[in-house]
């Protein structure tokens, strides 16, 4: 990834070419957006031919950067995309994103109007959410739709969540088909999908009773256009495991960023695309002190690592306010000059200390890299590795990645986009037009 020992540039001189500003601080995060749209089309050429890919990039794109991430992989081709909030689905309108919009959650019954103005679908979830919602709808001509620049709207797009066994939303097989006439029966309202969601997509025997009533559920309303919606199950987790059918479309949350869902058997069929996925996201941090500490050393609150020889000692200014999680103390590494070293002492708010002391070379200075979450040289410290230090999941690591991290978004040409919290729109800067192959490393 950008910004290793494999080549010979800073990440200062990338923005610099690019004529993006500077980054306030010496810690940051690295995008690769040509690896972002590989996996798109690895999960792709995967599936059967037709089946829409709608990535989800909830959470701030899960800690990449909800509005570069969606407009890069728009470019690349994906058929929509899925959040869990409305006001992540406006987040991408407002940045410039025109595919569909599913919002996974239910959201306020009022909002119906605006989502509707903004070409939002929303879910229906929940029996009485659902009635809510259409009320709210039926009712727009006596309430002006807060925020709406679009005029009155004139479509509600929908789909219905259908519980098959995760036991966290969705509506009761029995009770679809009352769903579907009540949408039916409220005029400006389209109903454009079905789909639940897998409680353990490594199970195959639970899967496998999901998709039963899933199939069931497609069943009971085949006769009222039901076979015509777009019907979908599987997330990351289920096209990996090939536990289910990919249906009419599928929703890939961490496998788009790289990552492979934790201690998930992938299927032999999937290998070849679990091979093909690449991370796309890393970690990196430049010191803002280096010393030399006695032995006998205290490092960081409450002493909890303690020198046992004289020790040169790096701090690095990233803490548990960026993600990077206190229950880490003492138990994971850093890469630095392709090596590993570790990390020492409690987490801090705004920083992590590493002893380099065993570092070969001249000694450790304020000009090295470091990269946490990443790959360096030879070495490489995954999410996995960083979610079983801090006793979570790899999801909860990229997630986590604060808003205050500076991110750097790279493409072939080098860096293409950085944000950071100084840019008012929240969203990021673009790099200045240049000529092809200007910047190339």
């Amino acid at each position: 990834m950008h910004g290793t020992p494999a080549t010979t540039r800073s990440v200062d001189e990338d923005l610099a070419d690019a004529g993006l500003p500077a980054l306030p601080r010496t810690a940051w995060l690295a995008v690769d957006l040509d690896r972002l749209v590989a996996n798109l089309g690895a999960i792709r050429d995967a599936l059967p031919h037709g089946t829409r890919v709608t990535p989800v990039v909830k959470a701030n794109a899960c800690g990449h950067g909800a509005v570069p991430v969606a407009r890069a992989l728009e470019a690349a081709g994906a058929d929509g995309f899925c959040v869990a909030t409305w006001d992540e689905a406006l987040e991408l309108r407002h940045g410039g994103v025109t595919v569909p919009v599913l919002v996974l959650y239910p959201i306020p019954p009022a909002l119906a109007p605006d989502a509707a103005a903004h070409g939002v679908t929303l879910t229906l979830g929940d029996e009485a959410l659902l009635a809510r919602t259409l009320a709210a709808w039926r009712d727009r001509g006596t309430t002006a739709a807060a925020g709406t620049s679009h005029g009155m709207p004139d479509m509600l797009r929908v789909q219905i969540e259908i519980e098959t066994g995760l036991g966290r939303g969705g509506l009761a097989v029995a009770a679809l088909s009352d769903a579907v006439r009540a949408v039916a029966a409220t005029p400006g309202v389209a109903l454009l999908g079905v789909w639940s969601h897998l409680g353990s997509a490594e199970d195959p025997r639970r899967s496998l009773g999901q998709a039963a009533r899933f199939d069931e559920a497609r069943r009971r309303i085949s006769g009222d256009g039901g076979v015509a919606l777009t019907w979908h199950l599987a997330a990351s987790g289920g096209v990996l495991a090939d536990t289910v059918p990919a249906y009419d479309s599928i929703r890939p949350g961490l496998s788009i960023y790289g990552v492979l869902p934790d201690d998930l058997r992938v299927a032999a069929s999937r290998l070849p695309l679990a091979a093909a996925l690449r991370p796309v996201l890393s970690l990196h941090a430049r010191p803002v002190r280096v010393v030399d500490l006695p032995a006998g050393s205290g490092v960081s609150y409450g002493s909890a690592f303690v020198t046992d020889r004289a020790s040169r000692i790096a701090t690095l200014p990233v803490g548990y306010a960026d993600g990077y999680q206190r229950a880490r103390t003492n138990r994971v590494d850093a890469l630095v000059r392709g090596r590993r070293v570790p990390l020492v002492g409690t987490v801090a708010m705004d920083a992590v200390m590493a002893d380099v002391t065993d570092v070969g070379g001249p000694p450790v200075t304020v000009d090295d890299e470091f990269v946490l979450l990443g790959e360096q040289g030879t070495g490489t410290i995954t999410a996995a590795e960083l979610a079983r230090g801090g006793t979570t999941i790899s999801w909860e690591v990229l997630a986590a990645m604060a808003r205050r991290l500076p991110r750097v978004y790279y493409a072939a040409a080098g860096a293409v986009g950085v944000r950071t919290l100084t840019d008012e729109s929240g969203q990021w800067r673009e790099a200045s037009e240049r000529t092809p192959g200007e910047g190339r490393r």
